[in-house]
C-alpha cells in the first residue's frame, strides 16, 4: 500500500536542501537517509534521500543527484510516497496510520451517528479528520484524546465526544441567541430602573413643591 510521507517545499540553501511538510507520524522511518520514495507527479521520481535534519523545527532533506538550488526548485510541492505493508502497525500504542482511519463511522459517545471519516489533515498544532454527513455536508473533528475517545477498528468506528457546536452548528446559534435573549433581558431591566429612578425623581419634585 502506498501512502504519502510528506509534501517537498521551498529550496533551502544553496547545496540541494529541501524543505519538508512532514505527513506522517514516523518522519525518523519512512524519511532516513537511504529511503527511496516514489513520487507524485511519478515523473519527478523515484527519489533517494542522501541527508535528513532539523533547522529551526522544519526537516530538511537533501535527494541524491540533488546538488543545487536549482534542482531542489525543480522538485516543489511534489508529493513523497512510500509502500507500506497494509498489516504494519505503528510502533506506539494508541496511534494510527491514515489508511487505517479511513472510511471508519463516526459516532457520538451516546450512539448519534455524525458521518464517515474521508480524509485525514495533517496540521501543525493536530491532525483533523474530515467527515462526511449523509446530506454530504463535511465537518472537522480534533483528532485529540479529549474529543476521540475510541477507535475501535474491529467495529469500524471512531468514538467522538464533540463540545457544544463543534458537530451540530444549531446548538452555537441557539447559545448565541441565548445569550442575546440574557443581554436583552438584562438591558431591559436596567432601562426600568432607569424609568423608575427618573419617576421616583420626578414624584420627589412634586412633593417637594406641595410643601411650598
Amino acid at each position: 500500500m502506498q501512502l504519502v510521507v510528506a509534501r517537498i517545499g521551498r529550496a533551502h540553501g544553496i547545496k540541494g536542501e529541501v524543505t519538508v511538510e512532514v505527513r506522517t507520524d514516523e518522519p525518523e522511518l519512512r524519511l532516513a537517509p537511504g529511503a527511496v520514495l516514489a513520487t507524485d507527479p511519478a515523473s519527478t521520481g523515484p527519489l533517494t534521500i542522501a541527508t535528513g535534519r532539523v533547522h529551526s523545527g522544519r526537516l530538511l532533506l537533501r535527494f541524491e543527484g540533488v546538488a543545487d538550488r536549482t534542482g531542489a526548485e525543480a522538485l516543489r510541492n511534489t508529493l513523497l510516497i512510500a509502500e507500506v505493508d497494509p498489516e504494519e502497525l505503528p510502533e506506539e500504542e494508541d496511534e494510527y496510520y491514515d489508511h487505517q482511519l479511513m472510511d471508519l463511522d463516526v459516532v457520538t459517545t451516546d450512539g448519534v451517528e455524525v458521518g464517515r471519516i474521508t480524509e485525514i489533515s495533517h496540521l501543525p498544532s493536530q491532525d483533523l479528520f474530515i467527515v462526511e454527513r449523509a446530506d454530504g455536508s463535511e465537518v472537522m473533528i480534533p483528532f485529540v484524546q479529549e474529543i476521540v475517545v475510541e477507535i475501535d477498528l474491529e467495529e469500524q468506528r471512531a468514538v467522538v465526544d464533540p463540545p457544544p457546536g463543534l458537530i451540530d452548528d444549531r446548538a452555537e446559534i441557539a447559545s448565541t441567541r441565548d445569550d442575546g435573549g440574557d443581554k436583552a433581558d438584562a438591558d431591559d431591566a436596567a432601562a426600568t430602573g432607569d424609568d423608575k429612578g427618573a419617576a421616583d425623581d420626578a414624584e420627589a419634585a412634586d412633593g417637594d413643591g406641595d410643601d411650598d
